[in-house]
């Protein structure tokens, strides 16, 4: 793929907002080196983030060579592109525990560790900045960027315009500190490309033209950003109701990712497999042909999750969480559901009627546990009724006799029961 073009490539996949002119010619006259910046807030990456991981990607597989930038320097100020708030400021401490964090994320997806010319580097702009000092700074870098050309930036003039509170002189300064880090980039790592999202292309720009006030006006550096993504319905990509959809299983389970990308809108999986994946063109069109079809099966989203879920954590892991999918929407097997781990088991029946019984009590019937210890069933005579029409399952496996007893031994993780009436009527009964 080294001979693939990376513009022309973006371009179909939708992931070019603006590009600078000249910079194309760059990319294929030679290999170059570009750099993208990382919010190091929190020590794992989000799905937002997987656009420009995505792009970063891109880059070294068409024979260019990727920096992902950990912003530990301007992540103890905050960057006031499309915020209306300053953010909390980071210790050294958890900054670098982020940053180790976040290059194990990227690890998965980028080449560190080869010999190839254009393997991945992963820096922290904190590591040139934190011995500089404001005088230093001010003399050498502040004099050669007017306030007028800081204050025409779409971030700034929103900020002043009453977006939030104003703006601090801290969070006045980021551009100025971001655009230090494309100087420092250029010098030290030949950088000539800085990527990063719509938001960013004010930051940007003022690196570029700092790079071109110190090292000469005829000096390349470009500028190349991808579009901000939003859902069909025009909010914020990547937010749940739950909060973010994290990269690391700690924070969103392999199971919710999965779901995540299983149930996004036709609209947004035609988009968003293009963006995530790595398909080439003619599977991708060959998907959305079969998918237009017959939107009913839900081709895309299936494979956009398979994929997705993949590359992120693994084939293994991918397959656990179509089998604890089939729980409540397949013929899984009582097998199935004895496999999956607690915090799934609890987040695939989320949402479904849930009781809880002293474990003192079970050695009970079945049908004193459904009428009696729970609300499952109304009254014993409609249990009997259904068990014996063959519409009732515990843990998977019918209910053939409503005297059966139910014993420690039928719990799940040693704690829960699942009792299903009919096709689609599940309850969680967690034994204490």
């Amino acid at each position: 793929m080294a001979n693939k073009n990376f513009v022309e490539e973006l371009e179909w996949r939708g992931m070019i907002h603006t590009i600078m002119p000249g910079a194309k010619e760059q990319l294929e006259k030679e290999m170059t080196t570009a750099y993208l910046g990382i919010d190091p807030t929190a020590d794992s990456l989000h799905i937002g983030h997987l656009v420009g991981v995505m792009i970063l990607k891109h880059f070294q597989m068409c024979g260019h060579r990727p920096i992902a930038l950990v912003g530990g320097a301007t992540g103890m100020i905050g960057d006031p592109s499309g915020k209306s708030q300053e953010r909390n400021l980071l210790d050294e401490a958890t900054l670098r525990h982020n940053q180790e964090a976040i290059k194990r994320q990227l690890s998965k997806l980028l080449d560190f560790d080869s010999d190839a010319p254009n393997a991945a580097m992963m820096v922290n702009n904190y590591d040139w900045m934190k011995d500089m000092t404001f005088l230093d700074f001010a003399r050498n870098i502040g004099k050669l960027i007017t306030v007028n050309y800081m204050m025409a930036k779409d971030s700034v003039k929103k900020r002043f315009s009453g977006e939030g509170e104003g703006m601090s002189f801290t969070e006045f300064t980021y551009q100025l500190l971001q655009g230090y880090d494309f100087l420092h980039l250029y010098r030290t790592e030949n950088c000539k490309v800085q990527l990063g999202g719509a938001d960013q292309w004010g930051n940007i720009t003022t690196g570029t033209e700092l790079i071109r006030r110190v090292l000469g006006p005829e000096v390349e550096a470009y500028a190349i950003t991808c579009p901000l993504i939003t859902k069909a319905d025009g909010t914020k990509f990547g937010k749940t109701e739950s909060g973010n959809v994290w990269l690391d299983a700690r924070y969103t389970s392999p199971y919710k990712f999965y779901q995540f990308w299983l149930n996004v809108s036709d609209e947004d999986a035609k988009r968003y497999i293009k963006i995530f994946t790595l398909l080439d063109r003619a599977t991708i069109d060959a998907l959305i042909a079969e998918h237009d079809a017959a939107p009913h099966l839900r081709v895309l989203q299936r494979r956009l999750a398979e994929e997705v879920t993949v590359m992120i954590h693994s084939r293994e892991e991918y397959e656990k969480a179509v089998e604890a999918s089939s729980i409540l929407f397949g013929g899984s097997t009582s097998e199935a559901l004895r496999r999956i781990d607690e915090r799934t088991l609890l987040q695939v029946f989320e949402g479904v009627p849930q009781f809880a019984v002293a474990k003192a009590s079970l050695g009970c019937s079945f049908v004193d546990l459904c009428a009696d210890l729970t609300k499952v069933f109304p009254s014993k005579g409609e249990c009997r009724k259904m068990v014996q029409g063959g519409g009732v399952s515990l843990n998977k496996e019918r209910v053939t006799d409503a005297a059966r007893t139910v014993t420690a031994d039928d719990l799940i993780a040693g704690k829960y029961l699942v009792v299903q009436k009919g096709k689609k009527n599940y309850y969680l009964v967690t034994a204490e």
